[in-house]
């Protein structure tokens, strides 16, 4: 089975090729979603957050309050480093257990959608990673859109994360989001379909 990385800065358009993924009946493991997961109290990840960042994290039902930890991590690059030192293990445990998961049930490949996929280190266990990327000016009109949050807030969002070149550096695919969302989908697809044809090849090989 191979494993296929989905990366990317936030507002680039992972999802999109994500979905192109699940078109193709491939499972996609969103690592943004089990991150969630793990924040569900009583919890061992949120505890960890709490210890690193103090009470001003925590909203009053015992949650962990998104905004208020934003408002830390993305206006301070040693802050957003410490959130991942914090989390990304206990993330990356459950990726793992899926990946095994969908190995059992006889899938011949799995990707794994996560935005610090090449910060974790996880890129190394991946058979083929692939970068979506965009130009700033549409990053920040789809972060706003998608979080309900203003222009300077994305701007600091986008300021925290790395530049295209860490992303490119680390890819064996790079697919640029600057048109049409059906654009992204067919050049998606026929990365897809390259990778697809490989397992083919290297089964019959």
């Amino acid at each position: 089975m191979k494993i296929i990385g989905i990366t990317g800065p936030s507002g680039a358009g992972k999802s999109l090729l994500s979905e192109a993924f699940t078109k193709r009946n491939i499972p996609v493991i969103d690592a943004d979603a089990l991150y969630h997961s793990l924040l569900v109290p009583p919890s061992e990840c949120l505890d960890a957050i709490k210890a690193a960042f103090g009470e001003r994290v925590i909203a009053p039902d015992g949650t962990l309050d998104r905004a208020a930890l934003g408002a830390v991590v993305f206006s301070d690059k040693d802050k957003l480093a410490l959130l991942n030192e914090t989390v990304l293990s206990r993330v990356l445990v459950s990726i793992r257990e899926l990946i095994a998961s969908y190995g059992g049930q006889g899938a011949i490949a799995v990707a794994v959608d996560a935005p610090t996929l090449i910060e974790s280190g996880f890129d190394r266990e991946c058979d083929f990673v692939i970068s979506v990327l965009a130009p700033k000016s549409h990053r920040i009109e789809r972060i706003m859109a998608r979080d309900s949050i203003s222009r300077k807030k994305a701007e600091l969002r986008i300021n925290a994360q790395k530049d295209d070149d860490f992303y490119i550096s680390a890819s064996d695919a790079v697919l640029t989001n600057d048109g049409s969302r059906e654009q992204l989908l067919f050049e998606a697809d026929g990365v897809i379909e390259k990778i697809l044809t490989a397992e083919v090849y290297d089964a019959q090989n």
